[in-house]
Order: C-alpha cells, then structure tokens, then sequence
C-alpha cells in the first residue's frame, strides 16, 4: 500500500479543535512524505500522531459531540482500526527482531570476525524485508472519510498510522540495502581500525533509531487501543 494524499476538499470543521487537527495532520502528511525524511523524522510522527489521537479523544468527549456521532459509522471505524491494531502488532516484533539482529551484528563486528559480519548483516536485510510484509496485505486506496468531525478525523488519523508505519518500514529496508551492499565496509577494508570504528557508530545510531521506533509503535498501539475502548463506550451509552 502506498501512502497517499490527503484530501484537500474535506468539508470545514467549526470546532478549533477539529481544524487545529487538521492543520496537524496536514503538517505530518508533508514532513514523513518529504524524501529526506528519516527514521527520527518517523519517531517525531508516531510523538506527534500521538498528540493527535488524544485531541480527537478530547473532541469525542465533547458532549455536543454525543449526538451527531452515529452509531453505524463507530461500528465501521473500530471494523477498520483493527487493521491498524495488527500493524502495530507485527511492526513491534519486527521492530524487536531487528534490535536483536543490529546487537549480533555489533558483537561480531566487535570481535573482527568478517565473516560473521556478513551473515548477520544478511539476516538484518532478510528481517528488514520481512517487516514490509503486512503493508503488502492492505488494499490501496484511502478510505473516504464522511460523516461527523470526530469519527471522520479518526478515520484520517488511521490513514496517517497506516501510511507512516509504511514509510518507517521502507526507511528500514532502505538501510538494509546499504548494509547489504557495503557489508559494512568490513571485508573489503580488512577491518581497518578507523572504519571500525565508524561503522560501530553507524550501527549505534541504527539500534537506538530502531527502539526509538520500537517506543513509538507501542505509544501509538496503547492510543489504539484507548480510543477503542472510548467509542466502545460511546456505543453503550
């Protein structure tokens, strides 16, 4: 599934709160589509897709919000957020599988041992690729958002998810496919003592963007989860 644009033809939101929303995911739609965009570009937009989903919780609370919320339209959205759920699902132990894989490719390196570089950076571009799975599973197409303000921004919200766990996934591959093809510099260079050193930073800075991302997948899967219970909740009042 690719990401795709966000409509600029929704119909206006009165409420500030509803329009500060979408002034936010506007904002996020253009920063994780830029092409340098990075992985600490992704974890800004899990912090800030975060941010979102508890506006939109504040808006549902509303009670003026009570009333226009229908019933058939919460029932479709939390059908559909379940797509979300088991992307975060398979995202965080993607996520786990890689960490794991960067530490056995940090101790070899660590020990010189070229040729167990080489197969742990193999298993990292295996792992990498595996994590693009799930996306490949999702239908294309962006769902149309109708309805009243609250459940409509949901609906964008979980498009926005979808679209930037995308691209962290593709930011990863992207990185698998530099490790693929330099072996980290390792056997060519014959373990120089400076390039060493370089790329067990370079590796460093790989495992701490991993469990950043590692962070927010699991912030953003508990705001799920929290705004499920919230229109569960809606449903039964």
């Amino acid at each position: 599934m690719a990401c795709h644009q966000r409509s600029a033809s929704l119909p206006s939101i009165p409420h500030s709160t509803e329009s500060k929303v979408e002034v936010e995911l506007q904002g996020l739609q253009t920063r994780i589509s830029s092409p340098s965009a990075t992985i600490d570009t992704m974890c800004g937009g899990l912090r800030s897709l975060g941010d979102i989903y508890s506006s939109i919780e504040e808006i549902m609370s509303l009670p003026s919000n009570r009333v226009p919320l229908q019933r058939k339209m919460i029932e479709e959205e939390l059908d559909r957020s379940l797509v979300l759920v088991d992307l975060c699902n398979a995202m965080q132990e993607s996520l786990a599988e890689l960490k794991v894989s960067i530490q056995d490719l940090q101790l070899a390196l660590k020990r010189g041992d070229g040729a167990a570089v080489q197969i742990k950076t193999e298993s990292f571009v295996r792992l990498a690729k595996k994590a693009q799975k799930p996306f490949k599973k999702i239908t294309s197409g962006k769902a149309t958002a109708q309805g009243c303000g609250a459940v409509r921004l949901l609906v964008e919200a979980r498009d926005m998810a979808v679209c930037l766990l995308e691209s962290a996934s593709c930011l990863l591959l992207k990185q698998a496919g530099v490790a693929s093809g330099s072996r980290w510099s390792l056997v060519s260079q014959r373990f120089q003592k400076k390039r060493v050193v370089c790329e067990a930073a370079q590796l460093q800075a790989l495992e701490h963007g991993v469990a950043d991302l590692e962070n927010g997948v699991e912030s953003l899967f508990r705001r799920l989860i929290q705004s499920r219970v919230s229109l569960l909740n809606i449903l039964s009042s």
